[in-house]
């Protein structure tokens, strides 16, 4: 029974820490993603700042992404009642009952315990995969919207003479 729960435990953190990588992905990738501007006809950085300025506001109203306010993630599901010790609680509380009946209801209890902190520490770890999931699809739409901004200000600034990586 002990290693199932920290097994549990363990794969619990693991989820944790995938969720705040993609949080720092995701920051990280706000503040990276810029293209970079070469003036390949060799307009100079006056006319370069006022067309960049012109392509961040076209690529903006294009694509209806903005890149220079902070990506916005919404809440993610809340997480799911119980886990490890309420779970030991109630199956421990059921199997009492269940062993009264039977004529035991310690060993009820105990049974009912273990098999309730087993299923309850399944239910947590559900739903902080879940959790994750959700993280990850926050971070492929942020990532599609800037990426779809990127080409409109490339078509753009390619278009006024630039060369854009």
């Amino acid at each position: 029974m002990s290693y199932s729960i920290l097994f549990i435990a363990g794969k619990r953190r693991h989820v944790v820490a995938a969720v705040a990588s993609l949080m720092l992905m995701l920051l990280t990738a706000a503040a990276t993603a810029q293209p970079i501007v070469y003036p390949a006809k060799g307009q100079n950085q006056g006319q370069q700042e006022q067309d960049q300025f012109s392509c961040y506001s076209w690529a903006k109203q294009q694509t209806g992404f903005d890149p220079t306010v902070a990506p916005q993630t919404t809440a993610a599901p809340p997480p799911a009642r119980g886990g490890v010790v309420p779970g030991a609680a109630k199956g421990a509380t059921i199997g009492a009952i269940g062993g009264a009946i039977g004529g035991n209801a310690g060993k009820g209890a105990a049974i009912g315990a273990t098999t309730g902190a087993v299923f309850g520490g399944m239910r947590r770890a559900q739903s902080e995969q879940q959790r994750a999931a959700y993280a990850q699809q926050q971070n492929a739409q942020y990532e599609q919207a800037r990426s779809s901004y990127n080409r409109a200000f490339a078509a753009c600034m390619e278009g006024r003479g630039y060369t854009v990586k």
